[in-house]
């Protein structure tokens, strides 16, 4: 094989996982120890450039995670990978998206002698990484996410680091769909404590309505529904601005004709 096709941008794409229960054990009390996705992310790309830099080799890590409904978080283990991901997004492609968008993993041994990217390569030159390994990270439909390794040095990530890297993905999507999990039955309660509240307002104003108008709970209701459909206003917004005129927290009116 030429000099070229070894430094040709490559698709990694058999990465035989080889799990370990230290890591496995470590990352899950990473989870344990998160109070949310965010921070673990940020453990998580921490452990990576840890465990993949070398001392004459610097790595760095960047981890981007995209949530249905919940939108992107993403971290990173210091300021320049955080700084490569943003390029790369601003791009709009690049290895590591192209890995996130194919489910794969995704190897440019050399910045300096790949072709695709050309913007985001010379962007990458310029901040003085010389390889790239992006690893899309297996979350069972419950997202999508990616893990980025940043090398200093060309030819930075040899064919067993590609699959240590594979199998500390692999592990990590793993604790990574745990945390995701917990922190969706975190935002369930919270929200289930919300409606609970506002459903306690709603309440409260519909008999304050009964009260003042001598109507039924059905038309009292209707009363504050039609209010929130004119002043395009909440509901629970109007329920509170009648709660709060009667208990005199403000000075507001809060009379409402059926």
């Amino acid at each position: 094989m030429s000099k070229l096709q070894q430094t040709k941008a490559q698709n990694v794409t058999t990465v035989i996982p080889e799990r370990g229960p230290d890591l496995g054990c470590t990352l899950q009390d990473m989870v344990l120890d998160s109070p949310d996705v965010g921070e673990f992310l940020c453990n998580f790309s921490a452990l990576a450039a840890s465990r993949f830099s070398t001392p004459a080799t610097k790595v760095r890590c960047g981890v981007t995670v995209i949530r249905r409904k919940r939108g992107v978080v993403a971290a990173s283990s210091d300021e320049r990978a955080n700084r490569l991901d943003t390029l790369q997004n601003s791009f709009g492609d690049g290895p590591c998206l192209t890995a996130l968008r194919e489910r794969t993993v995704m190897y440019v041994p050399d910045t300096s002698a790949e072709t695709r990217w050309p913007q985001y390569m010379e962007a990458v030159r310029e901040e003085g990484t010389g390889s790239i390994l992006a690893v899309a990270l297996e979350l069972a439909g419950e997202a999508e996410a990616v893990m980025n390794l940043y090398c200093d040095a060309t030819e930075g990530f040899s064919e067993p680091r590609i699959l240590a890297a594979g199998a500390f993905a692999e592990n990590g999507a793993v604790s990574l769909r745990l945390a995701l999990r917990i922190a969706h039955l975190k935002h369930a309660r919270d929200d289930l404590a919300s409606a609970m509240q506002y459903r306690t307002a709603i309440d409260n104003a519909v008999g304050i309505v009964m009260a003042q108008n001598h109507c039924s709970r059905e038309s009292a209701f209707r009363v504050i529904a039609e209010t929130s459909s004119h002043r395009n206003i909440k509901i629970h917004d109007v329920a509170a601005v009648i709660v709060a005129s009667i208990s005199g927290e403000h000075n507001l009116a809060a009379h409402f004709e059926d």
